[in-house]
């Protein structure tokens, strides 16, 4: 193979031929020794001899020259891989595949804005000039990499990360390569792609895919929307201007629940003996506060 076959990102087999102060040099097979590809002592995970055939990553120094590394990536080209982010520019963002040097994601390939640390789904190719590259774009390759959920039922919770958002809501892969779909009602809080997730299954799909939820079932819901209205007549000296009576927008707006739920969660606080209802107004009870 002619050494000028070899490109940046390349994960090759090549014959130790002579060492030097720097390291070792690699045959790169065109009988030019001025070719030969140098392994760095600094990227060398174990001392190679000269004649040993060594496994290397392939990629461009500081001064443009092709340069070897044994530490190979954790993905190739066309694949799929979770990964960190390590560095964001105004054009992109840089992640780690586990090789010598981050890989470029240009800003045409993000979804969201990744921050450096988060973990993000990509996909490894070769952009135009043969440059390895990814992409946050990897719908097609997580849904053929899918598998139809089993082992599972309604109830149970399951942890996946996101990978994609639409109008309706987030795809999310999880840890057994089951596809699940959260949709915004069922979100408390949005996540940022990438991020991790922990959700209760809410129904399995026919097509073996979940429909998941981050809301708690309905009873421990009642628990937490009934401290809501108790946090909020506590925060008011022990009144509010709002009751089962008050419009949904308004219910939403103030405690960030539906009508329903409140009115669900203000019936159990009545039923306790906690709070009273007058003229429009709640109020805790053994409170003294007028309107």
């Amino acid at each position: 193979m002619d050494k000028h076959n070899y490109r940046p990102g390349d994960v090759v087999e090549l014959t130790a031929v002579r060492k030097s102060d720097l390291g070792i040099f690699l045959d790169a097979g065109t009988g030019n020794t001025s070719d030969d590809i140098l392994l760095h002592k600094a990227q060398q995970t174990e001392e190679i001899a000269v004649g040993q055939a060594v496994k290397v990553y392939l990629y461009k120094d500081p001064k443009g020259r092709l340069t070897a590394s044994m530490r190979l990536p954790q993905m190739q080209e066309g694949q799929v891989a979770r990964v960190e982010v390590i560095n964001t520019t105004r054009d992109g963002a840089f992640v780690n595949i586990g090789a010598e040097r981050g890989v470029f994601m240009p800003h045409a390939g993000r979804r969201g804005l990744p921050k450096v640390g988060e973990k993000v789904w990509v996909k490894l190719y070769r952009d135009k000039s043969g440059r390895p590259a990814v992409t946050m774009e990897v719908e097609d390759e997580l849904r053929r990499a899918s598998r139809p959920a089993e082992g599972v039922k309604i109830g149970d919770t399951i942890t996946g990360s996101v990978y994609n958002f639409n109008e309706q809501g987030a795809f999310l892969f999880t840890k057994e390569r089951f596809i699940a779909f959260l949709h915004n009602d069922e979100i408390l809080e949005r996540p940022r792609v990438g991020a991790e997730v922990t959700a209760r299954i809410t129904f399995i799909r026919e097509d073996g895919r979940l429909n998941i939820s981050m809301r708690p079932i309905k009873e421990n819901a009642m628990d937490t929307d009934a401290e809501k209205i108790l946090n909020v007549l506590s925060s008011r000296g022990g009144q509010m201007p709002y009751s089962d009576a008050s419009p949904p927008e308004i219910i939403k707006e103030k405690f960030n629940i539906s009508k329903a739920a409140f009115k669900r969660a203000m019936g159990r606080l009545l039923k306790d003996n906690l709070v009273e209802q007058r003229e429009g107004w709640t109020y805790l009870k053994n409170n003294e506060g007028g309107e």
